[in-house]
């Protein structure tokens, strides 16, 4: 199986789910309303589900991301990346070691990890990370234990690094053109999507931002 293309496309507007406002549409729904509006990449985040309903949700998603030809990883969990068939996995400086994850998953998935200093930047590309996450870059209600990073050390982990860089953490519509100029080639967004009473206005104008930011 050959690994899905990731440019940095594909990294504009990452989406990545919280099923903590649901309402009457399901979580497949509301990110199916996502895609359309704009977003270019999902990650599935499940911190509470059992093996069963968690694989069952990803393979939903994995049939809506692969109907729209975006790239899907889950979050943390490489037993479900794998048995879903995602593309790939995104895991942090407290999951499995990003070296140990590659050799689980192979050469042909994805693999993105979260960071927060140059040093964790470096050794990620050097342990296969093919895209990388930064933050918390604002005070955010999905992650209330994130340390923020400032956007001079954002800079410098764009800088050492030759893969791509998205910005994660409390990013909206009123913040996201603060992090122009800054390397990133797109941002990861919870609340700022499905947290908002009209999903699809929210996307389609956190795309429209997003194409501004990395253009600028």
């Amino acid at each position: 199986m050959r690994k899905l293309k990731l440019d940095n496309t594909s990294l504009l507007l990452y989406a990545v789910t919280d099923r903590m406002w649901l309402g009457r549409n399901s979580l497949t729904e509301q990110t199916e309303t996502a895609i359309k509006a704009g977003v270019t990449f999902v990650q599935l985040r499940e911190k509470n589900l059992d093996f069963e309903s968690f694989l069952k949700q990803a393979k939903e998603i994995k049939t809506l991301t692969d109907a729209y030809h975006i790239p899907f990883v889950i979050n943390d969990n490489v037993e479900i990346a794998l048995a879903c068939g995602a593309d790939g996995v995104h895991v942090g400086q407290e999951d499995m070691a990003a070296g140990d994850v590659r050799k689980r998953i192979g050469d042909d998935k994805i693999m993105g990890v979260s960071v927060c200093t140059q040093a964790q930047a470096i050794l990620a590309e050097k342990n296969g990370a093919d895209y990388l996450g930064v933050g918390a870059m604002f005070t955010t209600s999905t992650k209330a234990d994130a340390d923020t990073v400032t956007y001079e050390i954002l800079r410098e982990i764009c800088a050492g690094v030759t893969i791509p860089v998205v910005a994660i953490g409390g990013i909206d519509q009123k913040n996201i053109l603060t992090l122009r100029r800054s390397g990133i080639v797109g941002v990861a967004v919870v609340s700022a999507i499905f947290a908002q009473p009209d999903i699809a206005a929210a996307t389609a104008e956190l795309q429209q931002l997003a194409v501004i930011m990395v253009n600028a």
